[in-house]
């Protein structure tokens, strides 16, 4: 039996995929290898929303070609957004690789395999309207059995003049929510505790039966999946600001088993820089949708994306970012510099003319304010008591355990008779800007 050894970079929806292509290649009667060194085939799927993504793949193919000198037989693929994007010129650049496979065709793979065993070279990048996996149950690969993702949809529309998704991964398309429905059970069956259900905008999921009028959106879904079980949180990414709708949070207030806990990307608190971006929505929207959340859900998390530094950047911009981040207060953000993408729209249209310099200087800013802030927050949940759902022991110590309370936030406490998997309450004591420490209390 050939092995495979899959390593994954990347958003959550990448770790997802390559959950995918473990079952596809299992079905075709390969092997995963725990490791690369036993490995016949070593397939990086990767993620192409930042220069930096890209290079650090780039540095892992060119640090893999001395195992290749000691091993003649063993190919390396690239799958996933960054093959989609370069394409067959990817294999030109770095000359040690076999074969690209686009997002979109993975159930291609075994026969991709077999040509480059042939001792030919591959690639598949066409991009489906169709393809979602439904039918396919992935392979929980470095799985603690506790948590899993499920993707409920591929591919992006909207077009974001920074993005490259909407080109590496297609145009929307959703599962039958049956498939999803079924999935989590499944999960639920076997012992796992928590799903998060995955796509690039899951707001915008839709579900058209074949009997007219029959519609499953999002709120719909999310109801069905908690549905199975009181004792199966459900959490979902990424949301988009401007289809977060008072119907989903209503859903979200009447089970107590969906986190409480949403992720909705601003990228800048400018709606000169928002306009330009393309996001569709203004500050106020956005503001309206935090205030809506606040109402609803009074004890949800709210964590955010924003991006230092886009084509013709002000600093009276960046200071309305900064602005935003003290009215919202999220509890953690994704903070990057711009990185201009081949093909997106700002590529075309936009100059990328904010040195590294100030993108850094400014990038810094916002790292520091939300330091503080997520650090403001966290000492105002010392002495409050948590369900908390145990997934594993404390990276530093063995006598101690961590999980993840409703709101996403991690939890580090002494172990006593705790087991993971399990849910136990936890009583706050202590807090770093990103960990809560307390003591059980059950």
């Amino acid at each position: 039996m050939e092995k495979v050894y899959i390593e994954t970079y990347g958003c959550q929806m990448n770790f997802a995929d390559s959950e995918v292509v473990g079952s596809i290649l299992t079905g075709a009667g390969y092997g995963l290898a725990d490791e690369v060194e036993g490995a016949d085939f070593v397939l990086i799927n990767t993620c192409a929303i930042r220069d930096n993504a890209e290079q650090r793949v780039r540095h892992r193919v060119r640090e893999l070609r001395a195992l290749q000198n000691r091993r003649r037989n063993l190919r390396i693929g690239i799958l996933g957004c960054m093959a989609e994007r370069l394409q067959s010129r990817l294999m030109e650049e770095e000359d040690n690789l076999s074969f690209v496979c686009g997002p979109d065709a993975y159930r291609r793979l075994p026969e991709l395999l077999a040509q480059v065993r042939g001792g030919q070279k591959a690639a598949e990048v066409e991009l489906s309207t169709t393809e979602t996996y439904a039918d396919i149950e992935p392979v929980r690969l470095a799985s603690n059995g506790i948590s899993a993702y499920i993707s409920i949809m591929r591919g992006c529309q909207n077009y974001c003049a920074y993005c490259v998704v909407p080109y590496t991964r297609g145009r929307e398309r959703s599962r039958d929510p049956q498939t999803i429905v079924d999935e989590a059970r499944s999960l639920f069956g076997r012992g796992y505790r928590e799903v998060t259900l995955l796509g690039q905008n899951v707001n915008s999921y839709g579900w058209n039966a074949e009997s007219a009028g029959n519609r499953v959106g999002f709120p719909e879904l999310l109801a069905r999946v908690a549905a199975i079980d009181p004792a199966l949180r459900v959490r979902f990414a990424t949301s988009h600001p401007k289809d977060l709708s008072d119907s989903l949070l209503e859903v979200m207030a009447q089970h107590a088993n969906i986190c409480r806990c949403i992720h909705l990307p601003v990228q800048s608190g400018s709606n000169r820089m928002l306009k330009l971006m393309n996001r569709k929505y203004t500050v106020e929207w956005y503001l309206d949708r935090v205030d809506a959340i606040r109402r609803y859900l009074p004890d949800c998390s709210i964590t955010t994306d924003v991006i230092a530094g886009f084509s013709t950047e002000t600093e009276e911009d960046h200071r309305q970012t900064l602005d935003l981040f003290r009215r919202v207060r999220y509890d953690y953000a994704y903070m990057f510099k711009y990185s201009l993408r081949e093909g997106t729209y700002a590529a075309r249209h936009l100059a990328d003319d904010i040195d590294e310099a100030e993108k850094t200087r400014r990038l810094n800013e916002i790292i520091a304010l939300q330091g503080q802030i997520a650090l403001e927050n966290n000492r105002r949940e010392v002495g409050r008591e948590y369900e908390v759902l145990i997934e594993g022991e404390s990276h530093r110590s063995k006598e101690r355990l961590f999980g993840r309370n409703s709101q996403n936030k991690v939890i580090v406490f002494d172990r006593a008779d705790a087991q993971p998997g399990t849910y136990r309450r936890v009583r706050v004591d202590d807090c770093t800007a990103a960990t809560l420490l307390g003591t059980l209390t059950d």
